[in-house]
This record gives structure tokens, C-alpha cells and sequence, in this order.
């Protein structure tokens, strides 16, 4: 028996693993429900893994990283389509989402409304919180302000940074994904609006926690917190954190938490206690004047 949606067409547009993982679904279930599946790349991704997934299957595969183009191109869809933005930063305008015969649902790394804006994963490190999770959401033409289709929870652990934080959450994305993709299109998602304070920050992607300066004067335990709340591994969303060492300009090249034990004199390095076995040890080289 087929699937139950009005959905004629469904529209990818994203990066990444989560988006990857989507794709993949999407596909699998295109059979059952009939609809036309169409990929696009907005922001290239040196680890994705939509182009591969779309050749492998014969899924269309666009690749428009102007806005421009990209609105003209979304711009022409005659059919009832739903659009899944997944891990995605382009903004949609309100010309496309106020379209009756489209649907959009974006995927937010945090819980909304809470931590809405760009790289959420870092602001709640940072900001030392507990818990944090998922968010999927119908778009309006206000960043992150759509009805919650689903959100689920993730606990943060005391040493975790902020890319194994992103992974983790793409992965529970993608689970809450396959969870509500049928409602979804049979249009029968039980939404609930978020709520929020019109006046709650909005995160922008120029925005770097402490201002991008590690300040020796704060708690291990608070540097420590910074570092990983920019700490990205490869991708290198942030710039290196700075710092002044003995009147002298330096920035940080990588951190450790380690044994007490294990700290050894070297050049460049900084080692701060991290309760009574811990260590942080700083690498760091100084700037040229």
C-alpha cells in the first residue's frame, strides 16, 4: 500500500552527515509515496556525501552556491513541494516560504527557542549547559521562529567538544527524522509553537565566544570550557584563540586534558590544574611583532 502525501516533489537542500543520512531515507521511501526527489548544494562540504548518494541512485544533483540562483531555481517549482532544509544556512525569504504550494522544514542543533542563530553546539558548551538537543521545525520567513515538529534531548558531557557535540546531535537528527517523515507528509504533525521572547539573541556566525581571547585570569575550569566550545577538529570554523603570556601576544595551537603525571617542560607550553589528578595542557606559540 503507498504511502499517503500530496507531496509531489521533495527538495534537499543541505551538507554534512545528517544530511547525507536524510537523503538516503528520503530515497529509500521515494518508492513507496511516489514523490519526484531532488538534491541541492548550497555550501560545499569537503566530507559530504550527497554528490556520491545522488550518483549512486540517479537522484538529481544541483550544485548552485549563488543565493541568488538558488532563489530563482527554488523560485520556479510549480509543484506541491516540501523543502527539507538539513544542517543548511541559507536563509529563505519570505517571497518562497509564504508560497502555498511549499513546505519548508529546517533542522536546528539545539532546542529551540533557545540557542537559534549559527553554530549552537558552541554556545551551549560555552555557556556550560547540561543538556542540550534537536530541533525540527516548519520555516517562516523569522530565522528559527517556525512550529516545532520535533526536538529531542542529548546530555552533555563534562569533557566534550564541540565537534563530537555537532556529530552527536546529527545523528539524533537524522533518528528524529526517520521518526516523523510520515506525518510529515501526510501533513498530520502535531506542532506546538515555541514561544519565545522577541528579543532573545540571535547567534551569527561572526560572533566568537570571550571575543576569541583566552584569558589566563579565569578558572582552568572556564578556559578549559572556552576551548572546547570553538574546538572543531579539521574544520576550522573559528580562528585561534589569543592570549598574552609574560606581556606578550600568542595564540593557542592545541590543548590537552591530561594526568598530572604527564606534564613536561617544553617550549610553548602551559599546564593549569584540573581538580586534584587533572592537567590542561595548552600548546601555544607567540606572534610575530
Amino acid at each position: 500500500m503507498a504511502g499517503r502525501t500530496l507531496f509531489q516533489k521533495v527538495v534537499i537542500l543541505g551538507y554534512g552527515k545528517v544530511t547525507g543520512e536524510v537523503l538516503q531515507y528520503v530515497y529509500d521511501r521515494q518508492m513507496e509515496y511516489g514523490y519526484e526527489l531532488v538534491f541541492v548544494e548550497h555550501e560545499v562540504h569537503a566530507f559530504g556525501t550527497t554528490e556520491k548518494i545522488c550518483g549512486d541512485h540517479g537522484i538529481p544533483f544541483h550544485r548552485i552556491t549563488d543565493r541568488k540562483e538558488l532563489i530563482e531555481f527554488l523560485d520556479r517549482i510549480a509543484e506541491k513541494t516540501l523543502i527539507i532544509s538539513a544542517s543548511n544556512n541559507f536563509l529563505f525569504p519570505a517571497s518562497l516560504v509564504e508560497k502555498a504550494h511549499i513546505t519548508i522544514i529546517n533542522f536546528h542543533n539545539a532546542l529551540l527557542p533557545g540557542y537559534p542563530g549559527r553554530n549552537a553546539p558552541t554556545w551551549v558548551i560555552y555557556k556550560g549547559e547540561k543538556t542540550t538537543g534537536i530541533t525540527w521545525h516548519y520555516v517562516t520567513a523569522g530565522v528559527d521562529e517556525g512550529n516545532i515538529i520535533v526536538q529531542k534531548e542529548f546530555r552533555i558531557t563534562e569533557d566534550m567538544k564541540a565537534y563530537e557535540l555537532a556529530q552527536c546531535l546529527m545523528d539524533l537528527a537524522a533518528e528524529a527524522f526517520r521518526e516523523s517523515f510520515a506525518d510529515i507528509l501526510a501533513e498530520c504533525v502535531r506542532t506546538r509553537e515555541q514561544g519565545f521572547d522577541p528579543d532573545r539573541h540571535m547567534y551569527r556566525s561572526s560572533e566568537v565566544p570571550a571575543d576569541g581571547i583566552l584569558d589566563l585570569t579565569e578558572s582552568p575550569a572556564e578556559i578549559y570550557r572556552l576551548l572546547r566550545s570553538v574546538d572543531y577538529g579539521k574544520n576550522a570554523i573559528f580562528p585561534p584563540l589569543q592570549t598574552t603570556i609574560d606581556d606578550r601576544s600568542a595564540e593557542i595551537l592545541r590543548y590537552r586534558k591530561i594526568s598530572r603525571d604527564k606534564c613536561e617542560e617544553g617550549e610553548g607550553l602551559l599546564y593549569l590544574p584540573l581538580g586534584d589528578d587533572a592537567a590542561l595542557k595548552i600548546k601555544y606559540r607567540f606572534k610575530n611583532v
